[in-house]
């Protein structure tokens, strides 16, 4: 059963009503992602089994809750089924997070996120009809391994073949118009955005000149954009 001595029906009601999001499972993961959502000024709904972990975030998220979330009827005490959003973070427990995944889809919950910890949890996952299915460690390895054997700042994959990635200015584009300068001809990379000493970021142009000390948004195939990132 679901345990909360500050826990109304109502409370739960309102927060399921409101632009919120479930994520059950509070370990590293779970909890960066709530606590993430909450500094964004989006409601949390926290669940999970242990009491220590739930004690800790208890008024860090708007409710937190220790519950085993494998049992529908503790889900549909806690109004699960009437949140659009909700987030799967178990990592630690297979089963719990396919029983547990398949009890929201159960529910028709529109958008479910949910955590795997290998490549047959995911296909798994996606078995059963998870449109999400997000792999942190596999994907955070990936980023780090791009940053540490380039010059990139910064790195996100996006799909399969394309990256955005964050580099500081080298000397193709410096002091040219990116108009005269061909970037995308020569190299099949775009640069999307600069970011000027002690300025924010700002769209390019044509007429943009990039100088040296400035850090620049490449967008382009993965390999492209890492390798016109490693110019000088």
């Amino acid at each position: 059963m679901a345990k909360n001595p500050f826990l109304s029906g109502r409370d739960l009601t309102r927060i399921a009503e409101a632009d919120s999001v479930a994520v059950i499972g509070l370990g590293r993961f779970g909890q960066a992602l709530a606590l993430e959502l909450m500094a964004k000024g989006t409601e949390v709904l926290g669940i999970d089994r242990r009491e220590d972990i739930v004690q800790r975030l208890n008024g860090q998220l708007t409710h937190v809750v220790a519950a085993d979330a494998t049992s529908e009827e503790v889900l549909q005490q806690l109004t699960v089924p009437s949140f659009d959003r909700v987030v799967v973070a178990i990592g630690d427990d297979l089963e719990a997070s396919i029983l547990t995944t398949s009890l929201l889809l159960r529910f028709g919950i529109q958008h479910v996120w949910a955590k795997a910890v290998s490549d047959a949890h995911g296909t798994i996952l996606e078995q059963l009809g998870v449109t999400h299915v997000v792999y942190p460690e596999k994907e955070m390895g990936k980023r780090v391994a791009h940053l540490v054997r380039g010059a990139m700042q910064d790195y996100i994959e996006i799909g399969d073949d394309f990256a955005l990635v964050t580099a500081a200015a080298n000397q193709t584009v410096s002091g040219v118009p990116l108009g005269e300068a061909r970037i995308r001809s020569k190299y099949g990379v775009t640069i999307t955005a600069v970011k000027k000493p002690g300025a924010h970021w700002s769209y390019t142009t044509a007429d943009t000149v990039i100088d040296a000390g400035d850090l620049m948004l490449i967008a382009g195939q993965t390999q492209k954009a890492e390798a016109f990132s490693q110019l000088r």
